[in-house]
């Protein structure tokens, strides 16, 4: 696989076009209705600003008794109509963002299933399950984060900065003044996040891996007392697990810390600015204070939008390993029009065979036949290739060279599942499912 040398914003919208295109689209209705909610209360966030000014200037300070009872209603009202599209906005969230992962792990699953033995030779189960698991979770976190970022935080930000324009426009460019600034340190910040995510997802899998190994193998780690030895690789890999999680969760952090050091240049700037317009009466409280408010409001979502970037870093690494898994393309695939299968008792013929694993040829002009009604017997010490012979017979490897037949017919010219129907195979080492005894034995083969 080539490796993707693309600038890190392509990256991310090459990413998010995938994520749309092949699983969050399908659930486009809810979503829009999700989107609805959030700008609903989003937008309650301006309006709550927005009555400061009648509450002060109507209320507190002219003492209109009469304006008290609209102006409490009407604030009443906001919280109502925001607590209502809270809820409704996040059962709808939480609808899309479980399907969409349930149904990004089941096509994982099938498509892992569907790739080569020498793809699961050189990916060990640990890894896959780290990606299958930790790596979905995470996407799906983003998924949340992203529409939440879009549909309340982006509108709550255009409305409330509506607002305090409408009070004053030189004092929102003066609270703003330090946002400029941020544009490269909030980069460099991101670059940064996305490499510590990526080392923490590498290590994790690493992690999953030395506990399935421990887990299979308990039997001679017991016997050769590798108690201390495995626990001390796990001890060592976990240590750097942590040191890579904590870099990127501190990278994250920094953008919504830089968002705040701005904010309190800004609001220093419209105290001193604001302030002495407001002692000359050029200014009333109540503008001051829908200003100021509007303003504070401001400041959470942008803080959230932030962060939000230091969240996607964190789950690019596991959307470009999932997309990487996703691409990777099986070799030993069902021909385009397979033969008929042999009937009866077929014999089973291999001519010439030449086999490498690597640089190392296992398989040398091998030929033999197996005759049909009799019994033969491949016998040899471990490592003969015994087992070789049998993966070539079931295709889960293709010789370099040589021909191999069952019933006069290629193996390569029949379908997996037609091949693989021919053969019965015991092992000697039974792999048993978490299932009922009857269930391991049909395994959903009901005929």
């Amino acid at each position: 696989m080539e490796k993707n040398t693309a600038p890190a914003s392509e990256k991310s919208r090459t990413l998010l076009a995938w994520l749309w295109r092949s699983y969050l689209s399908k659930h486009i209705g809810l979503l829009v209705l999700a989107v609805i909610f959030m700008a609903a209360e989003g937008s309650m966030l301006g309006a709550l600003s927005y009555m400061m000014r009648p509450m002060f200037d109507d209320v507190f300070v002219a003492g209109n008794a009469g304006a008290l009872w609209w102006v409490g209603l009407a604030i009443l009202g906001v919280f109502l109509v925001r607590g209502g599209a809270s809820i409704a906005q996040k059962a709808c969230l939480a609808v899309i963002s479980q399907k969409t992962a349930a149904d990004l792990r089941t096509d994982l699953l099938d498509h892992l299933m569907t790739l080569d033995g020498t793809f699961h030779q050189t990916h060990p189960p640990g890894f896959l399950i780290q990606r299958v698991q930790a790596d979905v979770g995470a996407v799906n976190e983003v998924w949340t984060a992203i529409i939440t970022g879009a549909g309340r935080d982006l509108i709550a930000l255009f409305i409330l900065m509506g607002v305090a324009i409408g009070v004053d426009w030189q004092w929102t460019l003066i609270a703003l003044v330090g946002f400029p600034l941020m544009v490269l340190p909030s980069t460099l910040v991101q670059k940064f996040v996305r490499r510590r995510s990526r080392e923490a997802r590498d290590l994790g899998a690493r992690l999953a891996t030395r506990l399935d190994e421990v887990f299979h193998g308990i039997v001679p780690v017991k016997l050769n007392r590798l108690e201390s030895y495995q626990s001390q690789r796990y001890r060592s890999l976990t240590g750097d697990l942590v040191s890579a999680e904590i870099r990127a969760r501190l990278g994250a952090a920094a953008i919504p810390g830089l968002i705040d050091v701005m904010a309190g240049v800004g609001f220093l700037g419209v105290l001193i600015f604001g302030g002495a317009e407001i002692i000359a009466g050029e200014k009333t409280v109540g503008q001051f204070m829908s200003f100021f408010t509007a303003i504070g409001f401001a400041f959470e979502p942008l803080r959230r939008l932030g962060a939000l970037s230091g969240v996607w870093q964190n789950a690019a690494a596991a959307v470009e390993r999932l997309k990487e898994l996703m691409d990777t393309e099986p070799t030993l695939v069902s021909p385009a029009k397979p033969a008929t299968p042999p009937k009866g008792v077929p014999d089973v013929r291999l001519e010439g065979v030449n086999l490498f694993y690597g640089d190392t040829q296992v398989l040398n002009g091998l030929t033999f036949t197996a005759e049909a009604g009799k019994t033969t017997a491949l016998v040899g010490a471990s490592g003969a290739g015994k087992s070789t012979v049998f993966n070539l017979l079931t295709r889960l490897v293709d010789p370099q060279a040589g021909t191999i037949s069952v019933g006069q017919v290629p193996v390569t010219e029949l379908s997996l599942e037609s091949l693989r129907d021919l053969f019965s195979t015991v092992s000697q080492d039974a792999a048993l499912f978490d299932e009922t005894l009857r269930e391991n034995i049909l395994l959903g083969r009901k005929d």
